[in-house]
C-alpha cells in the first residue's frame, strides 16, 4: 500500500509498505480522511521533543487525527465491527498499569501514540491497524471531514470542561488556530460569551467569519472580566499572561505547548484562588465530540481549508498551504 513515511528532518515521500495485518484484538481500517497537525510539522522538520528524549525515532508514518471505515478484522474481534465507519484514539495504553486501570490510559507510562510514539504506524496510509479498544463509531450525520477532526475536538472539548463555563459567562481563548477554534466552538455550545485573541489579521478575520465578532489583536483587547481564560496559543508568554487575565476565582487551561519553557508566577494563582487545569490527550473527550458534532452543535467542516493527496503532504509539512484562513488541512489516501 501507499504511505507517507518521514525519513530525516526535511524528508519525506509516498512509499510502497506492506499492508497492515491485525493482530488479535486489532482492526485494519481503510483511511478515508487524516488531519496534519502542528506535532506532525514538528517532526517533518525535527523540532519534536519525542525525536530527543528516545520516544519516537526515524523513519515515521505520521497521522494521528483520522476516520475511516473497518475493513479486516484480528482474532477475538466482534464481526459486527467489519464495515463500520469508524475514528479512534490516539493514546494506547498497556491495559495492566494502575493508570490504566483506571481509565486514564492516555497518561500511560508505557503508552504507544499512533503515529507519534513507539513506532506506532499512523493514518497518513491507505490502511491503518487499530486496537480495537480503541475504536468510536461514526453515526452517519458525522461525515468524513467531521470524523477526521474528532481527535482534535477532543482536546478542545475536554479544554472547555476544564474552563467549566456556565451559560452567560465570559470565556477568552488564546490562539485562534485549530484547537482555539474548536475550543470556541465547544464554549459557544455551552452558551458563554466567547472572546478570542490571535496574533494576526488573517485569523482573527477567519474566526469572525464563523461568527466570532469578539476577536481581538493583542492592543486592541478590552479590559472585561473573563471568568475563565483557555490558553490555546503555544506562545511561551500567554500562560503567565492567562492567569493575569482571568477574573480572581476563575479557571485558566493550558492546553498549548510552546517550544520552550513558559514563566509563571504561582503567587498570583493563589491570591486570585485561581484554578489552573492542563490538558493531555482527546481520550476522555472523543465520545462527546462525535456526540456534538453529529447533533450540530459543533460544525468543524469550516476549519477545513483544503483536502490533498499523499503525494502533496510533505509540501504542506513545509509550509506550503493553500490560500485562505481556514487552519485545517486534510489527506486522502486513496488519491
Amino acid at each position: 500500500m501507499r504511505a507517507f513515511v518521514v525519513t530525516a528532518p526535511g524528508e519525506g515521500a509516498v512509499v510502497e509498505v506492506e499492508p497492515p495485518f491485525p493482530a488479535p484484538g486489532e482492526v485494519v481500517v481503510a483511511v478515508a480522511r487524516a488531519g496534519i497537525c502542528g506535532t506532525d510539522a514538528e517532526f517533518f522538520d525535527g523540532s519534536m521533543p519525542y525525536l530527543h528524549d528516545a520516544h519516537a525515532r526515524y523513519p515515521m508514518r505520521l497521522g494521528h487525527e483520522w476516520c475511516g471505515t473497518v475493513v479486516a478484522s484480528g482474532d477475538g474481534v466482534d464481526p459486527a465491527w467489519l464495515g463500520r465507519r469508524v475514528t479512534g484514539d490516539t493514546m494506547l495504553g498497556c491495559r495492566t498499569c494502575r493508570r490504566c486501570r483506571s481509565g486514564r490510559q492516555h497518561l500511560c507510562e508505557n503508552r504507544t501514540e499512533i503515529g507519534i510514539r513507539g513506532g506506532r504506524p499512523g493514518a497518513l496510509a491507505e490502511r491503518l491497524a487499530v486496537p480495537v479498544t480503541a475504536l468510536h463509531s461514526l453515526p452517519d450525520a458525522v461525515g468524513a471531514a467531521a470524523g477526521a477532526m474528532v481527535e482534535p475536538g477532543g482536546n478542545a472539548l475536554r479544554a472547555v470542561r476544564g474552563a467549566d463555563p456556565r451559560p452567560g459567562d465570559r470565556v477568552l481563548v488564546l490562539g485562534p488556530g485549530t484547537i482555539g477554534l474548536l475550543c470556541a466552538m465547544f464554549a459557544r455550545a455551552a452558551g458563554a460569551e466567547v472572546h478570542l485573541l490571535g496574533a494576526t489579521a488573517a485569523s482573527l478575520e477567519f474566526a469572525r467569519s464563523l461568527g466570532f465578532r469578539h476577536a481581538w489583536s493583542p492592543d486592541c483587547l478590552p479590559e472585561l472580566p473573563f471568568d475563565a481564560v483557555i490558553d490555546a496559543s503555544g506562545a511561551p508568554e500567554l500562560p503567565a499572561r492567562a492567569v493575569e487575565l482571568v477574573e480572581p476565582g476563575g479557571r485558566v487551561v493550558f492546553i498549548g505547548l510552546a517550544g520552550r519553557p513558559s514563566l509563571l508566577d504561582t503567587r498570583l494563582l493563589a491570591l486570585k484562588d485561581v484554578t489552573a487545569v492542563g490538558v493531555l490527550s482527546a481520550s476522555p473527550g472523543l465520545a462527546g465530540t462525535i456526540e456534538q458534532y453529529a447533533s450540530g452543535a459543533v460544525d468543524p467542516v469550516p476549519l477545513v481549508a483544503a483536502t490533498v493527496g499523499l503525494g502533496e503532504v510533505a509540501a504542506v509539512l513545509a509550509g506550503d498551504r493553500p490560500a485562505g484562513g481556514a487552519p485545517k488541512i486534510h489527506v486522502d489516501p486513496r488519491r
